[in-house]
């Protein structure tokens, strides 16, 4: 895959507070990238800097080789940007809320009304086109936002956290139809922090905290990063008799978090130790209720990098 986008050492503050710490990244030629962190963490002001909505104070955004400030109108034109908050006009149509974005890019006659209707029927809302954007429901009100993006066929597609408070099933149409993006030669920036998410979209994540990048990969390559670790998550009726360096005298535990009665215990994968730590929580008359074990996933890789779950 050929190289689109490049993002030089990109810095932002408000106040005296930095959130975009220098980032380095870069966005290929028909990809997925997804941008997997936790609220807080800088994802959206890297995409409202990256949209050229927020003015960066430092650094370079680069789009096919060249700074986006040399022709900001042409890099613009290539952008379709589902945003955070659902941006559409409710007292008018599905139909006439793609028309007239589609309008802002130059479209008109026959083309307008070709991508207007390809819009509606790549997410599903051509039974609804005449209604007003007040009478959907949340999901599918975000379908219809992504049709107003899609419609002029860009080549970069921006989404920020598209799904947050939908139904399981607009969920699913709009991974399903971001899986079609791609195939139709578009390049997708995806910002969540739903991991399941990731798993499904994929073809490279970045991991981002405190306007920070963490690790960047396939979910391959990161998975494999923590492929020698394994994780016991134990259920207790009562947890307190067993302090987390008797945990650490066990060969082969790396690291032990405790939430309320769950203790989460990171091991050596090669090391046969889950004996040891069952006899312990009985030796000291803690009663256990439920062991799960997990091989590695981006869960743990998080939890690895920044020592706490994705939705802490």
């Amino acid at each position: 895959m050929e190289q689109l986008m490049e993002i030089r050492n990109l810095r932002k503050s408000f106040g005296d507070k930095e959130v975009v710490k220098g980032i380095n990244f870069q966005v290929m030629s028909g990809e997925i990238l997804c941008i997997l962190g936790p609220n807080g963490a800088g994802k959206s002001t890297t995409i409202h800097l990256m949209t050229a909505a927020l003015r960066k104070d430092g650094g370079e955004i680069r789009y096919k080789g060249q700074p986006i400030g040399d022709n900001l109108r042409r890099y613009k034109r290539s952008l379709g940007i589902v945003p955070q908050d659902i941006a559409l006009y409710e007292e008018l149509s599905a139909e006439a809320n793609i028309r007239f974005f589609v309008s802002l890019y130059g479209l008109s006659g026959e083309k307008r009304n070709r991508a207007v209707d390809e819009a509606l029927a790549f997410t599903g809302l051509e039974d609804r086109r005449k209604d007003k954007v007040k009478t959907f429901s949340g999901g599918m009100k975000r379908r219809l936002n992504i049709a107003c993006a899609i419609a002029h066929r860009p080549e970069i597609i921006i989404m920020d956290e598209p799904t947050v408070g939908i139904d399981p099933q607009s969920r699913n149409h709009i991974l399903r139809s971001i899986q079609e993006l791609r195939k139709n030669g578009m390049s997708v920036i995806y910002t969540t922090h739903y991991m399941e998410e990731v798993e499904v979209i994929s073809d490279r994540i970045i991991i981002l905290d405190h306007g920070v990048i963490l690790a960047e990969g396939t979910k391959e390559s990161l998975k494999e990063a923590i492929a020698n670790e394994r994780r016991y998550r134990i259920e207790v009726e009562e947890n307190g008799g067993v302090s987390d360096k008797d945990f650490f005298a066990i060969e082969g535990v790396r690291n032990v978090k405790t939430d309320g009665n769950t203790i989460e215990i990171t091991s050596l994968k090669g090391v046969e130790n889950l004996d040891r730590i069952i006899s312990l929580l009985s030796d000291n008359g803690e009663r256990i209720v439920n062991i799960t074990s997990e091989s590695a996933s981006l869960e743990m890789v998080f939890l690895k990098l920044t020592g706490r779950k994705l939705r802490d």
